[in-house]
This record gives structure tokens, C-alpha cells and sequence, in this order.
């Protein structure tokens, strides 16, 4: 029997996966921010794909084939409970609907679907942070030279 019929209410609570799907501009990448509620440790399978002129094109997945057109310029990081879509050189020819599919393996309650609608004019900058989630060997040179820093002050006194 399926869980996701909505008999009782906390089995149809527990069939939803995605919590948030939300967009922003870093730099000239687009970012997506895919947010999802964890409910299993089974491996999660992704697709980020944008429906413009009434076509559906794959930006970047683990489910089906990606378009070339995107391939080259998307990339995907995966976090806790997080995963980012980062679509380089964004134009205003790629607004469309933006959506985001996740599955767990084994998942028996169907894939999880949102979706987004992206224009460039509209959107606002990312956070801060995501820099350092996106350029994470810069922050690891920062901390690596922090005691090096220190050192060199103790030999100034």
C-alpha cells in the first residue's frame, strides 16, 4: 500500500522531501538552492532541469541525460540536506521555470518535485556564505595560514 495516500496525516507529511526551493545570483552563476528534509540515509538521486517555451531541457542530473548546452556550465554540490545547482554565465536566455526532482533509492513514495520561476531582473544576490560553500579551498588556505599569521606576530614582539 502506498504511505503517500492521505489517510493518515502524518504518512502524507512524511512523503514530502522538498522544503524550499529558492534562487539567487552569484556573480554572473546562477544558484539553486534546493532544500530537503532528510528522511532516509539511502543514497539521493537529483535533477535541475528549466521548462522554457514549453519544453523541458535537463540542466544537470543523476537521473536522465543532461542537455550539452548546459553540461559545460552547470555543476551541482551536495550538502546536509542541501543541494545547489551553480549555472554559469547566466543570461536572460535561460529565465524559465526552474525545477528540482529529488528520489531516494528505494524510495517507494515517487520522486519529489518542485519548481521555481527565475528572472534575471527579479533576482536577488546570494548570502554571503555561499561563497565560502562554493570556494571552499579559499577558506581552507585562510585557516590553514591563521597560524602562521600568529607566528609571525610573536616574532615581531
Amino acid at each position: 500500500s502506498n504511505p503517500c495516500l492521505p489517510l493518515p496525516v502524518l504518512q502524507a507529511a512524511h512523503c514530502q522531501m522538498i522544503k524550499d526551493l529558492s534562487a539567487c545570483l552569484l556573480g554572473q552563476s546562477l544558484r539553486v538552492d534546493c532544500h530537503y528534509e532528510n528522511k532516509t540515509s539511502n543514497p539521493l538521486t537529483y535533477e535541475f532541469s528549466i521548462t522554457k517555451d514549453n519544453r523541458k531541457h535537463v540542466i544537470h542530473s543523476t537521473i536522465s541525460v543532461s542537455e550539452n548546452v548546459y553540461r559545460s556550465r552547470a555543476n551541482v554540490t551536495m550538502h546536509k540536506n542541501l543541494v545547489c545547482l551553480y549555472l554559469q554565465s547566466f543570461t536572460t536566455s535561460d529565465e524559465g521555470v526552474y525545477m528540482c526532482e529529488l528520489k531516494a533509492t528505494n524510495d517507494y513514495t515517487g520522486n519529489q518535485i518542485k519548481n521555481i520561476t527565475v528572472i534575471k531582473d527579479k533576482l536577488e544576490k546570494c548570502a554571503g556564505f555561499s561563497l565560502l560553500i562554493q570556494n571552499t579551498s579559499w577558506l581552507l588556505l585562510l585557516l590553514l595560514s591563521l597560524p602562521l599569521l600568529q607566528a609571525v606576530d610573536f616574532v615581531s614582539l
